[in-house]
């Protein structure tokens, strides 16, 4: 399934919030697992997972999606680029990225300040101190003063929470320059979500990333995967 398809697709009542969404009355317990991508890392990252201060603490399956595409098809580009991670939760792709491309510049994961002891735990748990920098970066306000104007975004699993759409749009706005690619994953999860989607393809170049050949799987999953680009001219 195609973002196209997305936006045409009829059934789902608006507002319709998935399980996976709804915090749990008992989280499961904190732990750390060692990461791969299906053999597509090495050595393998080890990722500290913690609901304690949200979702944002576990692993998601667009996270893990989109980490494995980057490894599989753009190592030798995400060398050389300049990187952002929004919403980042524990870090996952941003940290995947710096053990696999070893980019030349910093990689910057980001989220808000509930995650940050995290992110800084499993920058920790890898050795990255020196490689990844963890930040504090609330949607809709200026770029901090230490996040460079990127070369490539990373977001995964930043669509599910309606009234931060206009939020995430405007720090893709500020994030997305006349050269920056933004590799964007997400799981549909509610019909709101196309409203996310159609004010993406007003403001952006998006286009559904086609030379993945894990794409027909995760679309059963109503996974999709994107890239979002200025339009020319903008």
């Amino acid at each position: 399934m195609s973002l196209s398809d997305l936006e045409s697709e009829k059934g789902d009542a608006d507002g319709l919030l998935s399980e996976d969404l709804v915090q749990s009355p008992t989280h499961k317990a904190a732990s750390t697992k060692a990461v791969d991508f299906d053999g597509l890392l090495t050595p393998p990252l080890l990722l500290r997972e913690d609901l304690t201060s949200g979702n944002g603490g576990q692993a998601w399956p667009a996270g893990m999606i989109l980490g494995k595409y980057l490894l599989r098809r753009k190592r030798d580009e995400l060398q050389d680029s300049s990187i952002v991670e929004l919403g980042a939760g524990g870090g996952l792709c941003g940290l995947a990225i710096a053990v696999g491309c070893r980019p030349k510049d910093v990689v910057h994961i980001t989220d808000q300040q509930p995650m940050q002891a995290l992110m800084q735990q499993n920058i920790a748990h890898n050795n990255l101190q020196d490689a990844v920098k963890a930040s504090v970066y609330d949607w809709g306000n200026p770029r901090p003063q230490d996040i460079p104007q990127p070369d490539v975004v990373l977001a995964a699993d930043c669509v599910y929470f309606e009234p931060a759409f206009p939020l995430l749009l405007q720090t893709l706005q500020d994030l997305i320059g006349p050269n920056t690619v933004c590799y964007f994953c997400f799981k549909r999860r509610r019909r709101a979500d196309m409203h996310f989607v159609k004010a993406v393809k007003k403001m952006f170049l998006v286009e559904d990333v086609t030379d993945d050949p894990d794409s027909a799987s995760y679309s059963w999953e109503n996974i999709f995967l994107c890239t979002i680009k200025r339009k020319p001219g903008r």
